[in-house]
């Protein structure tokens, strides 16, 4: 198979939510010295992005997406299977840290962000959820993230959003990274007030704001 011919398989793995597909194209991709992160941008990520925009769209569902997903996370794990760690860093649109705020313990949303996120050819580091808003801080420093995404699914926790800023400005270090907010009672309006960088409504809008919001910033 030629380049091309490979590239458009890994594509249609994805759309088509075919892991054993995506699993042969990997390998096919790998044989012919197809670099990692082409593979990957040119490829398996054309086909995400398509299935984002059937999700959004009413044609697919979140089955689908965790579907697409899987194929997509198999395929990278043969892509990247012989590179370090910093080269696999390199190779990533970014790192991102998903979490639950403080207090609230729903995590299907977070969960399906999670999934977009690493589709997405992003590093996830997933907190999980009623994470303290001091963890949350911390971790995002010890992993070096360039995104902080949170979401909370009631009035009551949407407050530790606030808060997670308050404490990035104490701690003289809110502008190292890009933060943005999500979850049913949650609004732009919102996330405008408290000063965060970013709202998302749906999973695959809040990837796509991110990625906006670090290609900006990394100008």
């Amino acid at each position: 198979m030629t380049k091309e011919e490979i590239l458009a398989k890994l594509k249609d793995s994805i759309t088509e939510m075919d892991v054993d597909l995506a699993e042969e194209a990997a390998r096919a991709a790998a044989e012919a010295g197809i670099d990692a992160n082409t593979a990957i941008t040119q490829g398996l990520s054309l086909g995400m992005a398509e299935m984002s925009d059937l999700f959004d769209e009413g044609e697919v569902f979140v089955p689908h997406l965790l579907v697409s997903a899987e194929a997509f996370e198999k395929a990278v794990a043969i892509l990247t299977e012989g590179m370090s760690d910093e080269e696999k860093a390199a190779s990533s649109n970014g790192r991102v840290l998903v979490h639950t705020v403080q207090g609230d313990i729903h995590d299907i949303g977070k969960n399906i962000v999670k999934t977009m996120f690493s589709a997405s050819n992003f590093e996830v580091f997933d907190l999980g959820r009623d994470v303290p808003v001091e963890e949350v801080v911390a971790k995002a420093k010890e992993y070096k993230v360039d995104i902080i995404a949170g979401s909370a699914l009631m009035t009551t926790t949407m407050p530790a959003q606030k808060d997670i800023l308050r404490l990035l400005e104490e701690e003289g270090i809110r502008d190292k990274f890009i933060v943005i907010y999500g979850g049913a009672p949650v609004s732009k309006e919102w996330c405008d007030e408290i000063g965060a960088d970013g709202y998302g409504d749906t999973a695959p809008e809040s990837v796509e704001i991110a990625k906006k919001l670090l290609a900006a910033k990394r100008g």
